[in-house]
């Protein structure tokens, strides 16, 4: 079936039609007979099939360096057949084909999340919801009205606390954190766990933490027992403040009640949908179990998929891995694609879990921590280069990051015939001003969430002091001209899921709030284009899948993203107004805005 016609000049100066479909057929003439060529020359001459969908009406940011702004696009079926104005559009029109006019507003190619952690975002829609509290007593007051609905004993889950970010500080606190007496008064008869905004830190009340057998007597040996990467912050006196740095949270976690398939369910829907709402088309999931690979693979067998999905296999079941090393990637732009794993190599710096090569300079005493051996980043680093799998590394501390260079460096040489490997570094957000080279070098990939610097930097210079903030921290920038690629995304359910934020974010170097004036450190500031970059054609990049994603040309899926504004010319200060107005995945609509 002929698709969109194009003409041609072979090298032997005769004229020859290429034939459009998933790729490109070059036909020489003078092989056929000429039954067969004057039939493809009709074909080239006749008008082209009529498109499913042809989308015009505003700018079109097509990420294609040739084209880099188009007035129409025509899709047939889940594949871009035309791109260009909107006069030769027309003839792509027929009978059936749907039309969408923009009416102004702004299309570009669908926006891919490049780390954050898929069920985590349905369950937070779940629970409780702590990322807007603004002090201690309001998330008590949270807890507190939980309570009074739930029956004695069951657990009150949620996320999203950050006590960096509160407006009051407790007047009681221990290695800056907050200690569990309040909560454990308005909660006396039901388990109370509230994971920190990073993930990296838990908060349980004195229920839970009766529940877990931690007490001032056990703490000790159940710090012991947790090992390295872990810590139960104790007060003075030895007793337990509430706080599960790290590992050590897996003495709470391991009690509270399973996840049912049902509940699965649920959070998968609800993540599909805060996708479409968001103008995201697909989502790299930073470490996903064997359940919930499973549940993705169902859920594509039902048609589920409101965006793709780009599966890291997580790095702590490590007879998961062994399986798909013997089983292969598994690839499907379309779809689910799992080629990736994902090991967790140190803390947050928010719960001052980063590693680094000097210590903190609010805990002088402390250095953070590594959560995963660096002989297992090797291994699995060498394994992953052996059977084709990209490694991803999360390191947000400077020293987790040179040590993750220096054991991708050693197994890049390993094999040096694996030139294409693509390995990332999941935040890279604090480096030393020596390492940063390294990553265009070597061809490691930034995987940074540009939104961390709102949320963080105001505080994180509390953490770091101001050189090390200067000198290293968030820099895009620096980054992009060592010739490494940087790509974006928001971590959820660490930061909400909105990409205008971090867009925002990634040209401004502002808080939300709009501070400070000019930005942090500006000359580290990302250009609108290569914001846009960050999340669509290089963030397909960072998943194998710029054949088929990331800018709007023929052959590609039908995948867009459409703003309320033009978010390339806009003034700075109504990015943040920007609302998404639509998103379609393969040709169809996922969200249409009301």
């Amino acid at each position: 079936m002929i698709y969109s016609p194009r003409y041609l000049i072979d090298s032997t100066g005769i004229k020859s039609c290429g034939i459009q479909m998933n790729q490109t057929i070059f036909v020489d003439m003078k092989k056929y007979s000429l039954l067969l060529a004057t039939a493809l020359l009709a074909a080239c001459n006749s008008r082209p099939l009529p498109a499913d969908l042809i989308i015009s009406g505003g700018p079109i940011y097509t990420m294609n360096t040739t084209s880099p702004i188009a007035e129409a696009v025509a899709v047939r079926g889940d594949t871009i057949v035309f791109v260009g104005s909107s006069k030769d559009a027309e003839e792509f029109k027929g009978k059936e084909t749907r039309q969408i006019d923009l009416k102004g507003s702004t299309l570009t190619p669908g926006f891919i999340e490049t780390h954050g952690h898929f069920m985590g975002l349905g369950y937070s829609e779940m629970n409780l919801d702590l990322m807007s509290v603004r002090s201690y007593d309001e998330l008590v007051a949270k807890v507190k009205e939980a309570v009074a609905k739930a029956k004695p004993g069951q657990w009150i889950l949620g996320r999203g606390w950050h006590q960096d970010k509160w407006e009051v500080k407790p007047q009681k606190m221990v290695k800056g954190f907050q200690t569990h007496e309040k909560l454990s008064a308005v909660s006396p008869d039901n388990p109370v766990f509230l994971r920190h905004a990073s993930g990296h830190a838990g908060f349980a009340n004195a229920k839970a933490m009766q529940m877990a057998g931690v007490n001032q007597l056990s703490v000790e040996k159940l710090t012991a027992n947790v090992g390295e990467g872990g810590e139960i912050i104790r007060d003075d006196l030895g007793n337990p403040t509430g706080i599960f740095n790290e590992r050590a949270q897996s003495l709470i976690a391991s009690i509270i009640p399973e996840n049912t398939p049902e509940s699965d369910r649920q959070a998968f829907h609800l993540a599909m949908d805060a996708c479409a709402r968001n103008g995201i088309t697909g989502f790299h999931d930073a470490g996903a179990p064997r359940e919930n690979i499973e549940l993705f693979h169902q859920m594509q067998a039902e048609g589920q998929l409101k965006a793709r999905l780009y599966v890291m296999i997580t790095g702590w079941d490590r007879k998961l891995i062994r399986e798909w090393y013997k089983k292969g990637p598994e690839i499907d732009p379309k779809g689910v694609t799992v080629r990736s794993i994902k090991l967790n190599c140190d803390g947050a710096l928010g719960s001052r879990g980063a590693w680094l090569l000097e210590p903190y300079t609010d805990r002088p005493d402390f250095y953070g921590m590594a959560t995963l051996p660096m002989d297992t980043v090797l291994r699995t680093s060498l394994d992953g280069l052996k059977n084709g799998f990209q490694v991803c590394s999360h390191a947000i501390g400077d020293r987790a990051n040179r040590e993750i260079l220096d054991r991708y460096e050693a197994a890049f040489r390993e094999f040096p015939e694996v030139k294409d490997h693509r390995f990332r570094i999941e935040h890279a957000q604090h480096l030393h001003p020596m390492d940063i080279p390294r990553f265009g070098k070597l061809g490691v990939i930034a995987a940074m969430q540009a939104i961390h610097l709102s949320s963080d930097r105001p505080w994180a210079v509390e953490r770091l002091g101001e050189k090390r903030i200067k000198e290293g921290a968030y820099m895009w920038q620096s980054l992009l001209k060592t010739g490494a690629k940087v790509i974006n995304g928001s971590d959820v359910p660490v930061e909400p899921i909105n990409p205008i934020a971090s867009f925002y974010a990634s040209v401004t170097r502002k808080t939300l709030e709009g501070k400070p004036e000019g930005g942090y450190e500006p000359e580290e500031k990302m250009t609108r284009e290569q914001a846009l970059r960050s999340y669509t054609l290089d963030a397909a990049f960072g998943a194998f899948e710029e054949r088929w994603k990331g800018s709007i040309e023929v052959g590609k899926l039908a995948d867009f993203t459409v703003f309320s504004k033009d978010i390339m010319t806009v003034d700075e200060k109504d990015l943040l107004t920007t609302e998404i107005v639509m998103t379609v995945v393969g040709g169809k609509t996922t969200y249409e805005k009301k």
